[in-house]
């Protein structure tokens, strides 16, 4: 594990340890989706992590999927967010906002327009999500037109744009984990006959015009994303197909020189060292529910330039002082991981308050 606490490149940043807070949904923001104040606490909080990756925001009102999800789509996002880049900065980190569109993965209930649910093609993902009234069948979501795909684009470049103004280090477009990019990825939830569906090479091509988009607002830099091959989250299924996509994707996403690529790693060793060889820049993983020395042993073994972890991020403010003199760690309380307030959120110990606790 020693090599985690090494000085790494990101993009323009140079971060003083190899360790990576993963995106989190906490769904605490604020009605209009402006984060809470005890956002700026509690990312703060976090602030020895190498870098610091936000919960998923939306970069439109359609792109919402969950009730209290935070926002980067009007002046009071961006007031809201500078608060929270205000607080981090001045505790030395370093944060970069994810954009999340959810796509087909929402419910009208979740919206501020009510309205029905988007997608590359009229398939529902045959799963339930969380609204306030309950949990509920998400419905059949509506297929972008040719020009509301153009939009989306666009939604994320202003989006990423905003997130500049709120004193962000960069952000990262959320292309994994079952939400809109990642269903035109996918063959059994992009269905298009046009120029986005159809081969891989179509179905690609989505992702990449939003990291054009995005690279060319705020520069290639200050860009990163997040891509989880072979995920099945929100009734993605990729299939054989998911190698041979994910190969040409990466290779694509190589052509720019982006501040790092982030891989949700679900397993299959094979697939992350042939990405790992497609890709010439910094590499996050993100090992899934695996014991964190796994993820060590990708940077002492050169498949992965960073680790990035959830659970122990969320349980443990101060993870790496706890990591790096051997103290026992926090478990993580489920029942808090959404919505609330401060149980949960800001209030696990850090090392040094447990131990006069415990004098």
């Amino acid at each position: 594990m020693k090599r985690l606490w090494n000085p790494v490149q990101l993009g323009r940043l140079q971060l003083p340890n190899r360790l990576a807070m993963a995106p989190l949904t906490r769904s605490r923001a604020l009605a209009d989706g402006t984060p809470a104040p005890l956002a700026a606490q509690y990312y703060a909080q976090r602030a020895g992590f190498g870098l610091i990756v936000s919960e998923g925001t939306q970069p439109s009102a359609d792109g919402q999927g969950y009730p209290g999800s935070p926002g980067m789509h009007s002046a009071g996002h961006v007031a809201g967010w500078a608060a929270v880049t205000r607080a981090v900065h001045d505790a030395g980190g370093h944060l970069f906002i994810q954009l999340m569109h959810a796509g087909r993965m929402a419910h009208p209930d979740n919206t501020p327009h009510h309205r029905q649910p988007v997608a590359p093609s009229a398939i529902a993902p045959g799963e339930q999500m969380f609204t306030l009234g309950g949990m509920k069948d998400i419905p059949t979501p509506r297929a972008l037109s040719r020009a509301e795909i153009q939009t989306t684009v666009d939604d994320h470049a202003r989006a990423a744009t905003r997130a500049m103004e709120a004193g962000a280090d960069g952000v990262e477009i959320h292309a994994a984990n079952g939400y809109l990019i990642q269903q035109f990825l996918s063959p059994n939830a992009n269905q298009r006959t046009d120029a986005y569906g159809g081969g891989v090479a179509q179905r690609v091509r989505f992702a990449l015009e939003v990291v054009e988009a995005v690279t060319a607002a705020i520069g290639a830099d200050r860009t990163g994303i997040r891509l989880s091959p072979g995920s099945r989250l929100g009734g993605i299924n990729e299939g054989a197909e998911r190698d041979p996509l994910y190969h040409h994707l990466v290779s694509e996403l190589a052509r720019y020189p982006l501040a790092y690529l982030h891989l949700a790693h679900g397993g299959d060793d094979t697939l992350l060292a042939e990405l790992r060889r497609r890709w010439p820049g910094t590499l996050i993983v993100n090992r899934v529910n695996r014991p964190l020395q796994a993820v060590a042993d990708d940077i002492d073994a050169g498949l992965a330039d960073m680790a990035s972890v959830g659970r122990w991020a969320l349980a443990n403010p101060d993870l790496v002082a706890r990591l790096r003199s051997g103290a026992p760690l926090n478990e993580a309380d489920p029942s808090t991981f959404y919505g609330g307030g401060a149980r949960g959120y800001t209030d696990y110990p850090f090392l040094q308050t447990a131990l006069l606790a415990s004098a």
